[in-house]
């Protein structure tokens, strides 16, 4: 067999959503512990000041991802213009962060304004998405936030939110 920390480098890369140790073993054959130890050295390696990605961690899935310092550089290679999230748009998805799973109606509430377009754009950002049906009188969509809101944030996961304290 290659060279696991190659096999598992190239599996990584390969992939744009975050890969798990568990998909590897069960793709590679390796036991999850020598995964975990092949994934710790790699993480070391790319600390190194001479690389321009890093391993980074989503939900308990790897992925490589560019160094914060280099994103100016590529964002004008991209020449992509950062659209930015209107104020109603953070306060809907801080509000679907802290409460999912969460209904438009109960966002509503909580904002005292309709959310229905705001929904809509949060989806096609990709941050959101619908994760079911409340069981009540209608069945009300719920809403979640996505693995591209944690990537964005760069968010390990959901208990890397801020702490907030609740009104009563």
């Amino acid at each position: 067999m290659h060279d696991l920390c190659a096999v598992i480098e190239a599996l990584i890369f390969a992939s744009d959503e975050p890969v798990s140790i568990e998909e590897l073993s069960r793709v590679l054959e390796v036991s999850a512990a020598e995964i975990q130890k092949t994934i710790e050295i790699l993480e070391k390696r790319y600390q190194d000041e001479s690389h321009g990605i890093f391993l980074k961690e989503y939900s308990g899935g790897y992925l490589f991802v560019t160094k914060p310092g280099y994103s100016s550089i590529i964002k004008d290679m991209h020449n992509k213009k950062v659209s930015r999230l209107s104020q109603a748009a953070l306060e809907t998805l801080a509000i679907i962060a802290y409460k999912q799973p969460v209904t438009r109606v109960e966002i509503e509430e909580i904002r005292g304004v309709k959310a229905e377009k705001t929904l809509l754009t949060l989806t096609k950002y990709g941050l959101i998405e619908e994760i079911g049906r409340k069981d009540t009188i209608g069945n009300p969509i719920v809403y979640g936030t996505t693995e591209e809101f944690l990537k964005h944030f760069d968010l390990r996961d959901l208990s890397n939110l801020p702490h907030i304290e609740e009104d009563e």
